[in-house]
Protein backbone atom coordinates (compact mmCIF):
# COMPACT_ATOMS: atom_id res chain seq x y z
CA UNK A 1 0.00 0.00 0.00
CA UNK A 2 1.65 3.34 -0.64
CA UNK A 3 1.46 6.71 0.82
CA UNK A 4 -1.70 8.23 1.97
CA UNK A 5 -3.03 10.28 -0.88
CA UNK A 6 -3.19 13.97 -0.58
CA UNK A 7 -5.48 16.28 -2.58
CA UNK A 8 -5.03 20.01 -2.66
CA UNK A 9 -8.52 20.92 -2.69
CA UNK A 10 -9.83 18.63 -0.04
CA UNK A 11 -6.51 20.00 1.54
CA UNK A 12 -7.59 21.34 5.52
CA UNK A 13 -5.21 23.58 7.75
CA UNK A 14 -5.03 23.16 11.55
CA UNK A 15 -3.54 25.05 13.77
CA UNK A 16 -1.60 23.75 17.32
CA UNK A 17 -3.32 26.34 20.36
CA UNK A 18 -1.94 24.75 22.98
CA UNK A 19 -0.76 21.72 25.07
CA UNK A 20 -1.80 21.21 28.45
CA UNK A 21 -0.19 18.30 30.84
CA UNK A 22 -2.58 16.87 32.99
CA UNK A 23 -0.11 14.91 34.74
CA UNK A 24 2.68 12.26 34.92
CA UNK A 25 0.50 9.50 33.65
CA UNK A 26 -1.14 7.91 30.56
CA UNK A 27 -4.08 9.15 29.22
CA UNK A 28 -6.18 6.73 26.83
CA UNK A 29 -9.44 8.36 26.03
CA UNK A 30 -10.62 11.52 25.35
CA UNK A 31 -14.63 12.43 24.39
CA UNK A 32 -16.67 15.66 23.41
CA UNK A 33 -20.18 15.77 25.31
CA UNK A 34 -22.07 14.67 22.08
CA UNK A 35 -25.48 14.00 24.01
CA UNK A 36 -26.70 17.96 25.10
CA UNK A 37 -26.14 20.81 22.85
CA UNK A 38 -25.35 22.93 25.93
CA UNK A 39 -22.35 20.93 26.15
CA UNK A 40 -21.04 20.26 22.59
CA UNK A 41 -17.95 22.23 23.79
CA UNK A 42 -16.92 20.23 26.73
CA UNK A 43 -14.92 17.25 26.57
CA UNK A 44 -13.06 14.84 29.62
CA UNK A 45 -10.34 12.24 29.67
CA UNK A 46 -9.37 9.69 31.83
CA UNK A 47 -6.25 8.33 33.23
CA UNK A 48 -4.99 6.81 36.33
CA UNK A 49 -8.03 6.89 38.84
CA UNK A 50 -9.11 10.23 38.05
CA UNK A 51 -12.10 11.49 35.71
CA UNK A 52 -11.44 15.13 34.35
CA UNK A 53 -13.61 17.38 32.65
CA UNK A 54 -12.90 20.36 30.60
CA UNK A 55 -14.56 23.19 28.70
CA UNK A 56 -12.78 23.89 25.01
CA UNK A 57 -12.40 27.80 25.11
CA UNK A 58 -13.37 30.33 21.91
CA UNK A 59 -10.01 31.84 22.98
CA UNK A 60 -7.60 28.48 22.40
CA UNK A 61 -7.35 27.16 25.96
CA UNK A 62 -8.85 24.63 28.46
CA UNK A 63 -10.92 25.76 31.37
CA UNK A 64 -10.58 22.39 34.02
CA UNK A 65 -14.93 21.90 35.27
CA UNK A 66 -14.38 19.28 37.12
CA UNK A 67 -12.40 16.33 38.47
CA UNK A 68 -13.12 12.55 39.95
CA UNK A 69 -10.58 10.23 41.43
CA UNK A 70 -11.88 6.96 42.12
CA UNK A 71 -11.29 5.85 45.58
CA UNK A 72 -9.04 2.84 44.78
CA UNK A 73 -5.70 4.50 44.24
CA UNK A 74 -4.56 1.50 42.17
CA UNK A 75 -7.65 1.48 39.52
CA UNK A 76 -6.47 2.45 36.17
CA UNK A 77 -9.32 3.98 33.84
CA UNK A 78 -9.07 2.79 30.49
CA UNK A 79 -12.42 4.64 28.54
CA UNK A 80 -15.28 6.62 29.45
CA UNK A 81 -18.48 7.53 27.05
CA UNK A 82 -20.89 10.58 28.60
CA UNK A 83 -24.44 9.44 29.16
CA UNK A 84 -27.71 10.95 30.58
CA UNK A 85 -30.44 9.86 33.17
CA UNK A 86 -34.02 9.83 32.35
CA UNK A 87 -34.32 14.09 32.70
CA UNK A 88 -31.51 14.66 30.91
CA UNK A 89 -29.18 15.45 33.15
CA UNK A 90 -25.46 14.50 32.20
CA UNK A 91 -23.69 12.00 33.46
CA UNK A 92 -20.14 10.38 32.82
CA UNK A 93 -19.10 6.55 32.49
CA UNK A 94 -15.47 5.78 33.16
CA UNK A 95 -13.75 1.84 33.52
CA UNK A 96 -10.77 0.49 32.99
CA UNK A 97 -8.53 -2.05 34.98
CA UNK A 98 -11.05 -2.91 37.75
CA UNK A 99 -13.88 -3.93 35.54
CA UNK A 100 -16.21 -2.13 37.57
CA UNK A 101 -18.25 1.00 35.83
CA UNK A 102 -18.56 4.70 37.69
CA UNK A 103 -21.69 6.31 36.68
CA UNK A 104 -20.58 10.14 38.20
CA UNK A 105 -23.41 12.86 37.75
CA UNK A 106 -21.40 16.16 36.60
CA UNK A 107 -24.10 18.59 38.21
CA UNK A 108 -22.88 17.37 41.09
CA UNK A 109 -19.34 16.05 40.68
CA UNK A 110 -20.09 13.01 42.80
CA UNK A 111 -19.99 9.50 42.18
CA UNK A 112 -23.90 8.44 41.59
CA UNK A 113 -23.67 4.28 41.41
CA UNK A 114 -21.41 1.55 40.48
CA UNK A 115 -22.09 -1.55 38.21
CA UNK A 116 -20.28 -4.52 38.90
CA UNK A 117 -20.78 -7.85 36.73
CA UNK A 118 -17.86 -7.76 34.37
CA UNK A 119 -14.68 -10.68 35.86
CA UNK A 120 -12.04 -8.43 33.74
CA UNK A 121 -10.61 -5.06 32.76
CA UNK A 122 -13.11 -3.09 30.51
CA UNK A 123 -11.91 -1.42 27.70
CA UNK A 124 -14.44 0.40 26.09
CA UNK A 125 -17.69 1.79 27.04
CA UNK A 126 -20.17 3.34 24.90
CA UNK A 127 -23.45 5.33 24.83
CA UNK A 128 -26.84 4.70 23.13
CA UNK A 129 -27.21 7.38 20.38
CA UNK A 130 -31.05 7.53 21.16
CA UNK A 131 -31.48 6.42 24.38
CA UNK A 132 -28.86 7.69 26.49
CA UNK A 133 -29.82 5.93 29.77
CA UNK A 134 -28.66 2.91 27.98
CA UNK A 135 -24.63 1.63 27.85
CA UNK A 136 -22.34 -0.91 26.10
CA UNK A 137 -19.25 -2.51 27.92
CA UNK A 138 -16.28 -4.59 26.20
CA UNK A 139 -14.18 -6.56 28.37
CA UNK A 140 -11.46 -8.51 28.50
CA UNK A 141 -13.76 -11.28 30.43
CA UNK A 142 -14.70 -12.03 26.39
CA UNK A 143 -18.49 -10.39 26.88
CA UNK A 144 -20.33 -7.52 25.73
CA UNK A 145 -22.70 -6.56 28.45
CA UNK A 146 -26.04 -3.96 28.08
CA UNK A 147 -26.87 -1.80 31.14
CA UNK A 148 -29.10 0.89 32.33
CA UNK A 149 -27.36 3.22 33.85
CA UNK A 150 -30.85 4.89 35.32
CA UNK A 151 -31.57 1.68 37.14
CA UNK A 152 -27.88 0.17 37.48
CA UNK A 153 -29.23 -3.08 35.48
CA UNK A 154 -26.90 -5.25 33.82
CA UNK A 155 -29.89 -6.44 30.95
CA UNK A 156 -28.01 -8.38 28.12
CA UNK A 157 -24.73 -10.25 28.33
CA UNK A 158 -23.40 -10.89 24.61
CA UNK A 159 -21.24 -14.12 25.00
CA UNK A 160 -20.86 -17.42 24.80
CA UNK A 161 -19.36 -20.39 21.89
CA UNK A 162 -19.77 -18.48 18.98
CA UNK A 163 -18.59 -14.82 20.93
CA UNK A 164 -15.51 -13.68 21.57
CA UNK A 165 -12.68 -15.93 22.57
CA UNK A 166 -10.24 -13.13 23.92
CA UNK A 167 -10.79 -9.93 25.00
CA UNK A 168 -12.59 -7.73 23.69
CA UNK A 169 -11.77 -4.28 22.93
CA UNK A 170 -14.01 -2.40 21.29
CA UNK A 171 -17.40 -1.58 20.64
CA UNK A 172 -20.49 0.67 19.01
CA UNK A 173 -23.99 1.04 18.49
CA UNK A 174 -25.46 1.28 15.35
CA UNK A 175 -26.33 4.98 14.63
CA UNK A 176 -30.00 4.02 13.04
CA UNK A 177 -30.77 0.77 13.79
CA UNK A 178 -31.02 0.56 17.75
CA UNK A 179 -31.19 -2.87 17.91
CA UNK A 180 -28.18 -3.66 16.23
CA UNK A 181 -24.12 -3.47 17.83
CA UNK A 182 -20.54 -4.19 16.50
CA UNK A 183 -17.36 -5.57 19.04
CA UNK A 184 -14.36 -6.60 18.10
CA UNK A 185 -11.19 -8.01 19.97
CA UNK A 186 -8.12 -9.53 20.35
CA UNK A 187 -9.46 -12.91 18.78
CA UNK A 188 -8.70 -10.79 15.43
CA UNK A 189 -12.82 -10.89 14.87
CA UNK A 190 -15.46 -8.93 14.69
CA UNK A 191 -18.65 -9.44 15.43
CA UNK A 192 -22.46 -7.73 15.21
CA UNK A 193 -25.19 -8.75 17.50
CA UNK A 194 -28.66 -7.88 17.30
CA UNK A 195 -31.15 -7.39 20.65
CA UNK A 196 -34.05 -7.05 18.89
CA UNK A 197 -35.43 -10.32 20.42
CA UNK A 198 -34.52 -9.24 23.73
CA UNK A 199 -35.33 -6.06 23.70
CA UNK A 200 -39.05 -6.19 25.78
CA UNK A 201 -36.24 -6.64 28.55
CA UNK A 202 -34.65 -3.36 27.76
CA UNK A 203 -37.94 -1.76 28.08
CA UNK A 204 -38.21 -3.95 31.64
CA UNK A 205 -34.83 -2.65 32.87
CA UNK A 206 -36.43 0.67 33.02
CA UNK A 207 -39.67 -0.01 34.74
CA UNK A 208 -37.86 -2.83 37.46
CA UNK A 209 -38.71 -2.33 40.91
CA UNK A 210 -36.83 -4.83 42.66
CA UNK A 211 -32.94 -4.88 43.43
CA UNK A 212 -30.61 -4.50 40.05
CA UNK A 213 -29.24 -8.35 41.20
CA UNK A 214 -32.87 -10.08 40.35
CA UNK A 215 -33.22 -8.48 37.13
CA UNK A 216 -33.78 -11.39 34.47
CA UNK A 217 -30.61 -10.91 33.13
CA UNK A 218 -29.98 -12.67 29.43
CA UNK A 219 -27.62 -14.07 26.97
CA UNK A 220 -27.00 -13.39 23.58
CA UNK A 221 -25.11 -16.32 22.68
CA UNK A 222 -25.20 -16.06 18.95
CA UNK A 223 -24.02 -13.03 16.65
CA UNK A 224 -25.90 -12.08 13.63
CA UNK A 225 -21.88 -12.76 12.10
CA UNK A 226 -18.40 -12.75 12.34
CA UNK A 227 -15.72 -11.38 10.35
CA UNK A 228 -12.20 -11.39 9.79
CA UNK A 229 -10.66 -7.94 8.00
CA UNK A 230 -7.75 -7.77 9.83
CA UNK A 231 -4.61 -10.10 10.15
CA UNK A 232 -4.13 -9.17 13.88
CA UNK A 233 -5.77 -7.71 16.86
CA UNK A 234 -8.47 -5.14 15.96
CA UNK A 235 -8.76 -2.16 18.97
CA UNK A 236 -11.16 -0.11 17.56
CA UNK A 237 -14.98 -0.52 15.47
CA UNK A 238 -17.44 2.38 14.65
CA UNK A 239 -20.43 2.02 12.23
CA UNK A 240 -20.74 4.05 9.71
CA UNK A 241 -24.56 3.72 8.38
CA UNK A 242 -24.68 0.38 8.12
CA UNK A 243 -20.84 -0.01 6.98
CA UNK A 244 -18.44 -0.69 9.13
CA UNK A 245 -15.39 1.02 9.85
CA UNK A 246 -12.44 -1.34 11.94
CA UNK A 247 -8.81 -0.05 12.60
CA UNK A 248 -6.63 -3.36 13.63
CA UNK A 249 -2.78 -3.18 15.06
CA UNK A 250 -1.65 -3.68 10.77
CA UNK A 251 -1.31 0.49 10.05
CA UNK A 252 -4.37 0.85 8.65
CA UNK A 253 -8.75 1.71 9.16
CA UNK A 254 -10.65 -0.72 6.71
CA UNK A 255 -14.07 0.63 5.80
CA UNK A 256 -16.16 -2.54 4.60
CA UNK A 257 -19.66 -3.65 4.37
CA UNK A 258 -20.75 -6.95 6.67
CA UNK A 259 -23.31 -9.29 4.91
CA UNK A 260 -25.33 -11.16 7.57
CA UNK A 261 -25.50 -14.54 7.03
CA UNK A 262 -29.03 -15.99 8.58
CA UNK A 263 -28.50 -19.94 8.14
CA UNK A 264 -25.09 -19.90 9.93
CA UNK A 265 -24.05 -17.32 12.20
CA UNK A 266 -21.25 -19.46 13.61
CA UNK A 267 -19.07 -18.98 10.21
CA UNK A 268 -16.74 -16.42 9.25
CA UNK A 269 -19.22 -14.09 6.85
CA UNK A 270 -17.78 -12.66 3.28
CA UNK A 271 -17.40 -8.85 3.83
CA UNK A 272 -16.92 -6.31 1.15
CA UNK A 273 -13.83 -4.35 1.23
CA UNK A 274 -14.47 -0.66 0.31
CA UNK A 275 -11.86 1.34 1.32
CA UNK A 276 -8.59 1.38 2.98
CA UNK A 277 -7.15 4.52 5.43
CA UNK A 278 -3.44 3.92 5.84
CA UNK A 279 -1.79 4.95 9.15
CA UNK A 280 1.67 4.67 9.38
CA UNK A 281 2.66 3.70 12.68
CA UNK A 282 -0.06 2.56 14.27
CA UNK A 283 0.72 -1.13 14.93
CA UNK A 284 0.05 -1.44 18.72
CA UNK A 285 -2.86 -1.72 20.70
CA UNK A 286 -4.72 0.72 21.86
CA UNK A 287 -5.08 3.30 19.94
CA UNK A 288 -8.57 4.53 18.76
CA UNK A 289 -9.60 6.84 16.28
CA UNK A 290 -12.64 9.10 16.14
CA UNK A 291 -15.39 11.17 14.09
CA UNK A 292 -16.99 14.36 14.24
CA UNK A 293 -20.70 13.97 14.88
CA UNK A 294 -21.91 13.54 11.07
CA UNK A 295 -18.97 11.39 10.11
CA UNK A 296 -17.43 13.49 7.83
CA UNK A 297 -14.32 13.27 8.89
CA UNK A 298 -12.01 11.37 11.30
CA UNK A 299 -8.76 11.58 13.35
CA UNK A 300 -6.39 8.74 14.17
CA UNK A 301 -2.93 9.15 15.96
CA UNK A 302 0.20 6.78 16.10
CA UNK A 303 3.10 5.80 18.05
CA UNK A 304 5.52 8.59 16.73
CA UNK A 305 2.92 11.87 18.16
CA UNK A 306 1.15 12.25 14.40
CA UNK A 307 -2.32 12.60 13.81
CA UNK A 308 -3.82 11.86 10.49
CA UNK A 309 -7.12 13.49 9.70
CA UNK A 310 -9.03 11.90 7.06
CA UNK A 311 -12.20 12.41 4.82
CA UNK A 312 -14.11 9.43 5.56
CA UNK A 313 -16.90 9.24 3.12
CA UNK A 314 -14.72 10.76 -0.17
CA UNK A 315 -14.21 7.76 -2.71
CA UNK A 316 -11.07 7.09 -2.90
CA UNK A 317 -10.17 8.14 0.82
CA UNK A 318 -8.79 11.82 1.03
CA UNK A 319 -6.55 12.43 3.74
CA UNK A 320 -6.86 16.46 4.42
CA UNK A 321 -4.40 16.60 7.17
CA UNK A 322 -1.71 15.00 8.94
CA UNK A 323 -0.74 16.65 11.95
CA UNK A 324 2.92 17.17 14.02
CA UNK A 325 4.79 19.13 16.39
CA UNK A 326 7.83 18.57 18.03
CA UNK A 327 6.47 18.80 21.52
CA UNK A 328 4.16 15.90 20.24
CA UNK A 329 6.86 12.40 20.22
CA UNK A 330 4.44 10.55 22.00
CA UNK A 331 1.71 7.62 21.38
CA UNK A 332 -1.64 9.63 20.88
CA UNK A 333 -3.95 6.73 22.29
CA UNK A 334 -7.29 8.35 21.19
CA UNK A 335 -8.50 11.50 19.58
CA UNK A 336 -11.77 13.42 20.02
CA UNK A 337 -12.92 15.95 16.97
CA UNK A 338 -15.85 18.22 18.07
CA UNK A 339 -19.00 18.44 17.18
CA UNK A 340 -18.38 20.26 13.54
CA UNK A 341 -14.64 19.05 13.55
CA UNK A 342 -13.07 22.50 13.60
CA UNK A 343 -11.26 21.32 16.77
CA UNK A 344 -9.58 18.27 17.19
CA UNK A 345 -7.95 16.96 20.64
CA UNK A 346 -5.40 14.30 21.33
CA UNK A 347 -4.44 12.31 24.30
CA UNK A 348 -0.93 11.46 25.11
CA UNK A 349 1.03 8.27 26.73
CA UNK A 350 2.80 11.11 28.24
CA UNK A 351 -0.28 12.78 30.47
CA UNK A 352 -0.85 15.66 27.43
CA UNK A 353 -3.88 16.87 26.14
CA UNK A 354 -3.17 18.61 22.59
CA UNK A 355 -5.33 21.23 20.75
CA UNK A 356 -5.98 21.83 17.54
CA UNK A 357 -7.84 24.50 15.57
CA UNK A 358 -9.06 24.86 11.87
Amino acid sequence: MGPPRRNSSHQQEYKLRMKHTEGNYPLYAISFNFIDSRYYNVFATVGTNRVTIYRGLPDGNLALLQAYNDEDKDEEFFTLSWAADLVGSPLLVAAGNNGIIQVINCGTGKLLKTLVGHGGSIYEIRTHPRNPSLIISASKDESVRLWNVHTGICILIFAGLAGHQNAVLSVDFHPYDMHHIASCGMDNTIKIWSMKEFWPYVEKSFTWADLPSKFPTKYVQLPLMSAVVHSHFVDCTRWLGDFILSKGVDNEIVLWQPKINGENPIELSIINVLQKYPVPNSDILFVKFSCDFHFSHLAIGNREGKIYVWEVQASPPVLVAELSNRQCKEIIRHTAMSFDGSMILACSQDGSIYRWDK
